[in-house]
């Protein structure tokens, strides 16, 4: 019998997602941390965008936040896009609960 070790991001009293690293399921919260004080943000500007497409475009720019740090920065986005593909290596996910 094999002992496995995960750790489970949960909002709300949801389980979004489960990983085999501690430093993986931190990441991911700070990623939906960014995305919820993104969404308010997104419902003030003066795009037409209703609460799902809001929510949806949260979530790409903080899963891009390197890439976009850099674009606020001044960073053409060539260089942007390429720092935040090297630097930011896809997560292993054991289970995704979001659907």
């Amino acid at each position: 019998m094999a002992v496995v070790t995960q750790f489970v991001v949960v909002r709300e009293g949801v389980e979004k997602m489960t990983f085999t690293s501690k430093k993986e399921a931190d990441a991911y919260d700070k990623m939906l941390d960014i995305a919820d004080n993104l969404i308010p943000f997104l419902l003030e500007s003066p795009l037409t965008l209703d609460e799902a497409q809001c929510e949806q475009l949260a979530f790409y720019m903080a899963e891009q936040k390197d890439a976009l740090s850099g674009l606020l920065k001044g960073a053409s986005p060539a260089v942007a896009q390429s720092k935040s593909v090297t630097a930011k290596k896809p997560a292993k996910k054991v289970a995704d609960k979001e659907s």
